[in-house]
């Protein structure tokens, strides 16, 4: 779409770039814009973002040792950047009970918009799975307790995760399977327990094939991330991810179902709305 706008006017390619882009609002489900990769030069990595069309930045809890960075990049964009609290199954350790402990009494003392990043990893260590397991079970409570999305980390931890979700599905229960990798059957599924499709840069890669299948999956069952600095997309692969480099996946998308990027973010953002209630 933006192409036939170039051709048509004289203004510099990378004004009418920018003007295109501001007239859209991209959302960016899942950034960790508080990485300490970004520590040089976020402001500017932010700048970027906004100039791309992106408005609305959804940043993932870790653990507590990180919270406070969390609430320094809220306090730095308010009204764009919006929060998550959880704990998230790499840093599920044998202190586990001390950091949901923690996870609880934050939701308690304030907003989160989701219960995030959570789940199940079994790339890293597979001998924690029992405890994460019951990490996962029990933040999914706590989300419904507070009436809040879940946002899913999973990896190589299908079936496990699935297992949990079949136990605690019901109307109360809803989120984003972020980065999501897995095959039709599997998107099926997360969408059958109340699940967006968190979909990035993986959907760019030749090997990634999940764009095998994503034009069979509706849009309005699909959100855009980054999962910056983390995963960025084709022609950025093996780089820095940035949030800026949405608008590749949002090109992609469009491109497997033969649409605009503007309906793309146009709907997409509006999923997140649906999911988030922001």
């Amino acid at each position: 779409m933006y192409k036939t706008a170039i051709n048509s006017f004289t203004l510099p390619r990378m004004t009418i770039l920018t003007l295109y882009f501001r007239a859209m609002i991209l959302t960016d489900t899942h950034t960790h814009l508080n990485s300490k990769q970004f520590a040089a030069d976020r402001d500017d990595m932010m700048q970027r973002a906004i100039q791309a069309g992106v408005t609305r930045f959804f940043v993932p809890s870790i653990d507590k040792s990180r919270t406070e960075s969390l609430y320094d990049i809220e306090a730095r964009y308010p009204g764009q950047v919006f929060l998550m609290m959880g704990l998230h199954p790499v840093y599920v350790k044998d202190d586990y009970e001390e950091e949901l402990a923690f996870v609880e009494a934050e939701l308690a003392r304030r907003r989160f918009v989701a219960v995030g990043e959570i789940g199940i990893d079994m790339y890293w260590d597979k001998s924690t799975l029992p405890l994460q397991q019951d990490a996962f079970r029990r933040q999914i409570r706590m989300a419904k307790q507070y009436g809040l999305p879940i946002n899913i980390h999973g990896r190589d931890a299908f079936d496990p995760i699935f297992e949990i979700l079949e136990e605690e599905k019901g109307d109360d229960l809803r989120g984003v399977f972020h980065c999501f990798s897995g095959n039709r059957q599997q998107a099926e599924q997360a969408i059958s327990y109340g699940m967006k499709l968190g979909i990035g840069g993986v959907v760019t890669f030749k090997n990634g094939q999940i764009d095998q299948f994503l034009a069979d999956i509706s849009l309005s069952d699909i959100v855009l991330e980054t999962d910056a600095p983390y995963l960025a997309p084709v022609p950025y692969r093996g780089k820095r991810n940035e949030t800026a480099y949405i608008v590749h996946v949002a090109e992609k998308l469009a491109a497997l179902h033969g649409t605009t990027v503007a309906e793309v973010a146009r709907i997409t953002t509006e999923n997140s709305r649906d999911v988030y209630g922001i």
